[in-house]
């Protein structure tokens, strides 16, 4: 009877599959991000993990070790081109008796492989390019930097002390010693700049002006930008001085927030339902969560965040709540479309319907379209040139 392979053989068979896969899909463009795919050991990273259950009704999430999965398929999901949770609203899972658990927001994941190369990638670094990495997670990309640098090239700040004790101790193991701070990554690590590169793995609702202070003149930043109600994508920042500028890229990949930018537990204050001023609303909520126009109310409304019910038994209702200025509107279905109601500082359905007008009028283009400009005193997300419409982003 043929024995199971060895475990770490079966590892290196497994990373020489995932870098074709990668390679294959456009992700993996050059031989030395490939050699990183192949040589570090992503199972070293996630020993333990949670994945997303395919039960009907409310998401729950399931947790995956070798001892519960068994060693040969744990070991095949390690290395598969998937993002896997390690941690639930900020605290520590207990894995000497892992459960399942539901109504729970992940805070720490190692990121499906593929936007993580496709990021390095884009990148553009060069042996001896000193890089710092806002979010060391689990320290994998951490690692894949520290192969293609060498660990002193390499700072990574992460906020939870207790994941980065987990991600040292994992780059411990792997022979790799990147200089890792506990911190928030708003900050940056003044005491290693300048950078020639700044890489984040968490998104952020602003570029912070301590990036634009670290990263030399003609260096780059590559980060999400998002906002409360959902991504706006990745964008590329060259930096020029106290200035960079940039474009988003064509597809829409979508990190966690940023801890120290996550939207208040408040949503803001409910309107009663005499509150405000009613109209007939040129689009319904579907705007909201579809691909262009759901872009185009991000911009419109940076502070603002959704929910839909039922309203006195009635059709189910969308209102859309700004907890900084305690703006409201309320979208509700009529026989010949929508109505909306809205009150407080700003008009925000007004400011979402003026956006998506725009958009349309500039053909419905995608995220690629769109650029950003940033400085010490304004960052601004425009459409087509730095010339075109502009939506600041949130101060």
């Amino acid at each position: 009877m043929a024995s199971d392979p060895d475990p770490e053989t079966a590892a290196v068979s497994l990373r020489r599959q995932l870098a074709d896969h990668l390679e294959k899909g456009g992700w993996l463009r050059s031989p030395e991000w490939r050699a990183a795919v192949e040589t570090v050991p992503r199972h070293v990273f996630i020993p333990r993990f949670y994945r997303e259950s395919d039960a009907p009704g409310v998401t729950t999430w399931e947790p995956v070790t070798p001892a519960i999965a068994g060693h040969a398929e744990w070991l095949r999901l390690v290395y598969t081109d998937e993002t896997w949770m390690t941690q639930f609203d900020g605290r520590d899972i207990d894995w000497t008796d892992p459960q399942p658990v539901s109504n729970t927001t992940p805070t720490s994941s190692s990121t499906l492989p593929s936007l993580v190369l496709r990021m390095l990638e884009d990148l553009d670094v060069q042996r001896g390019a000193n890089v710092l990495e806002i979010g060391t997670g689990t320290g994998y990309s951490t690692a894949l930097l520290c192969h293609r640098l060498g660990s002193e090239s390499v700072t990574s700040i992460e906020t939870d002390e207790n994941v980065a004790r987990r991600a040292r101790e994992a780059l411990t193991q792997c022979g790799y010693a990147p200089h890792l701070v506990v911190g928030d990554g708003r900050a940056g690590h003044p005491d290693g700049a300048p950078y020639d590169r700044l890489i984040a793995t968490c998104g952020f609702r602003t570029i912070p002006p301590s990036w634009l202070q670290q990263v030399l003149p003609g260096g780059i930043i590559l980060t999400t930008l998002r906002g409360w109600m959902r991504s706006l994508g990745l964008v590329k920042l060259i930096v020029a001085g106290d200035s960079a500028s940039g474009w988003f890229s064509e597809d829409d990949p979508s990190f966690m927030i940023a801890r120290q930018q996550d939207a208040p537990e408040n949503l803001g204050m409910i309107p009663g339902p005499d509150d405000g001023t009613t109209r007939k609303a040129t689009y319904g909520s579907g705007v909201l969560t579809s691909s262009g126009p759901g872009f185009m109310a991000q911009l419109a409304m940076p502070d603002a965040r959704f929910f839909s019910m039922p309203v006195d038994g009635g059709p189910i209702s969308t209102f859309v709540l700004d907890g900084v200025t305690d703006s409201f509107a309320v979208l509700a279905p009529t026989d010949s479309g929508w109505q909306v109601r809205q009150g407080g500082p700003r008009r925000l359905w007004d400011a979402v319907e003026s956006a998506v007008a725009t958009w349309e009028e500039y053909g419905s283009p995608g995220s690629a379209a769109f650029g950003v400009t940033v400085s010490r005193d304004t960052q601004v997300v425009w459409l087509g040139n730095p010339n075109g419409p502009q939506w600041p982003l949130p101060s």
